[in-house]
């Protein structure tokens, strides 16, 4: 494992934590859905940016076109992962939004890698994985303790 991609992902992390600070903001006075909208507008605009420059020219003619359609469909999970961020992060706060989100993702991931789904490869869930989750339900449950003891 390379420490580059540890440091690039950690910095994923960190910008999707300020976008979820800042779209929970910004939903109060767009709304949930128009908030989604301008950002995921945005991010097209961005991307296509990006794609003029970067890209390999074979979106449409190949990736797309021969792409089966349960991987086309990956799109509305991003959708509802940020529609849902923006709904969580004005009620209960950022880290309880995204500490709750890693943990989901964490438990998808270990039925994915268990089971080998989409195509991934097989990675057995064991002991050493289920006392890291223990310790994340538990960070959750002290991050919401704390968040309904701040509320009071």
């Amino acid at each position: 494992m390379s420490i580059i991609t540890v440091i690039i992902t950690f910095l994923g992390g960190v910008t999707l934590s300020a976008q979820s600070s800042i779209n929970g903001k910004l939903s109060n006075k767009l709304g949930t859905l128009e908030t989604a909208l301008v950002t995921f507008l945005t991010g097209t605009l961005f991307m296509a940016l990006w794609l003029i420059f970067f890209g390999k020219g074979n979106l449409l003619a190949i990736a797309i076109a021969q792409a089966p359609t349960w991987q086309l469909l990956a799109v509305f999970l991003g959708v509802g992962y940020m529609f849902l961020t923006i709904l969580a992060v004005p009620k209960i706060g950022v880290t309880a939004t995204n500490l709750t989100a890693i943990v989901g993702q964490v438990v998808a991931g270990f039925i994915i890698d268990q089971f080998g789904l989409f195509g991934g490869e097989i990675v057995h869930f064991d002991s050493s994985r289920f006392i890291g989750l223990v310790f994340m339900l538990l960070a959750l449950f002290l991050i919401f303790k704390d968040n309904n003891e701040t509320v009071k």
